[in-house]
C-alpha cells in the first residue's frame, strides 16, 4: 500500500483526511500533513494521530511518503508538485493541474523522465452518479451521443467564503474554479476535445465581500467571470458550457446529453452521487435510473486511491495526469479564442478513462 503526505490543511483538506483514514484506509496508509499554517497542521496532525512535518521540504523528502496529495491554492500547485517529483514522489494535484497549461505540461514530463505518476482532481467522475451515467451511454441508452449542454451559474464565494479573493485572481475565476468538474465529467462520457471557441467577460471590476471576518472588504477582479465555450469532441458531440459567478438564479440543467435515441440527464458533477434520468425517444416522462455504481456518498480522494494502487498493479490510474492537463487546456483555450476571437485547436488529448470497476 502507498503512504500518502498530505501539503495543505485548507478547507478541503478535512473530507481529504477524513476518506483516507477511513473510507479509503485500507488502501492507503496516511502518514502525515504539512502547512504552512503550523497550527492548522498540528490540529489535523493530532485528530487523526499522523506526523506533523512543519516544514514542506520535511514532509517531501521523507522516506515515509510515496504519494503527495498537494492541496495549497493554484498559484503554488506547480511548483510544489515540482518539488515532490525531484524528490521522487508520485503526485496528487487538487484540481485546476496547474494555472497555465505550460505549467502542466512541465510536469508530465518531469514526471514522465523520473518514472512517476501524476493525478489530479476531480475525481468525482468516478462516483456512482458519473458512473451510471457512463454505463448508460455505453450501453447506447440514448444511441449516440450528438450534444451536450453544462451549466455552472452562482453568484460567487463572497458571500460564504472565509477567504475568498483567490477566486478572482489570475487562476480563479468560474471556469478555473469549477469548470473541472463539468468538462472531466463530459470528458468521461464522451471522450477527449479537439477545438474550442467561447466568449468571456469580466462583469464587475470590484466585488464586497460580506462573509466573515473580511465582511466589507473590497476585491479587484482580475478575471473573467462570466464565460460561454463551445466543445468539439473527437467523437463527434458538440457540446456547450457555461459557468458564471455573475448569475443570481437560474433554471438550467447540470449536464444533459443528447444521443440518437434520448437524452441523459446528468447530475451536479461535483457530488458523488445522483439522481440521474432518462428521456427516451418521444416519451413524455423522465425516468429516474437507480445508481449502478459505488460511491455515491462524499469519496474525495478516490481518484487518488485508484492511482495508488494503480502503481501497486502497475495500470493505468483514472484521474491521470493527461486527463487534468488536457482538461486545463480546455479551459485555457475558451479564454484565449474569446480574447482572439478564433478557435482554439487542442494540441492534448487523453484516453477516456476506463469505467470503475
Amino acid at each position: 500500500m502507498k503512504k500518502i503526505g498530505i501539503v495543505g490543511a485548507g478547507a478541503i483538506s478535512g473530507i481529504y483526511l477524513q476518506n483516507l483514514t477511513g473510507m479509503f484506509g485500507k488502501r492507503v496508509i496516511l502518514r502525515g500533513i504539512t502547512d504552512l499554517i503550523h497550527e492548522k497542521a498540528a490540529q489535523a496532525a493530532e485528530k487523526y494521530r499522523i506526523t506533523h512535518f512543519k516544514r514542506t521540504e520535511d514532509l517531501l523528502n521523507s522516506p515515509e511518503v510515496d504519494v503527495v496529495l498537494n492541496i495549497t491554492q493554484p498559484q503554488f500547485h506547480h511548483g510544489v508538485a515540482v518539488d515532490a517529483l525531484k524528490a521522487g514522489k508520485h503526485v496528487y494535484n487538487e484540481k485546476p493541474l496547474c494555472v497555465k497549461p505550460e505549467e502542466a505540461a512541465e510536469l508530465l514530463r518531469l514526471g514522465a523522465s523520473k518514472n512517476l505518476r501524476i493525478g489530479g482532481a476531480p475525481d468525482t467522475f468516478l462516483g456512482a452518479g458519473i458512473q451510471t451515467c457512463r454505463k448508460l451511454i455505453d450501453d447506447q441508452w440514448i444511441g449516440q451521443p450528438i450534444g451536450a449542454v453544462a451549466f455552472m451559474l452562482n453568484h460567487g464565494h463572497e458571500h460564504w467564503h472565509p477567504s475568498p479573493e483567490f477566486y478572482y485572481k489570475t487562476g480563479g475565476g468560474p471556469m478555473f474554479d469549477m469548470g473541472p468538474y463539468y468538462l472531466t465529467g463530459l470528458v468521461s462520457l464522451l471522450g477527449p476535445i479537439t477545438r474550442v471557441s467561447g466568449s468571456a467577460k469580466q462583469s464587475f471590476k470590484t466585488r464586497s465581500i460580506t462573509s466573515e471576518p473580511l465582511n466589507g472588504t473590497s476585491i479587484d477582479v482580475e478575471v473573467p467571470t462570466h464565460i460561454a465555450g463551445v466543445l468539439d469532441f473527437a467523437g463527434g458531440a458538440v457540446g456547450t458550457i457555461i459557468t458564471s459567478f455573475d448569475v443570481y438564479s437560474h433554471t438550467l440543467p447540470f449536464i444533459e446529453i443528447y444521443g440518437t435515441e434520448g437524452t441523459l440527464r446528468v447530475p451536479d458533477p461535483n457530488t458523488f452521487g445522483g439522481p440521474v434520468f432518462v428521456r427516451r425517444g418521444r416519451s413524455e416522462t423522465w425516468s429516474e435510473i437507480p445508481l449502478l455504481k459505488a460511491y455515491s456518498e462524499n469519496s474525495r480522494g478516490l481518484g487518488l486511491t485508484d492511482m495508488a494502487e494503480g502503481i501497486d498493479e502497475n495500470r493505468p490510474h483514472r484521474a491521470s495526469g493527461e486527463l487534468t492537463f488536457h482538461v486545463l487546456e480546455v479551459m485555457q483555450g475558451i479564454h484565449e479564442a474569446s480574447a482572439s476571437g478564433k478557435y482554439y485547436e487542442l494540441t492534448s488529448s487523453c484516453r477516456r478513462p476506463e469505467p470503475l470497476a
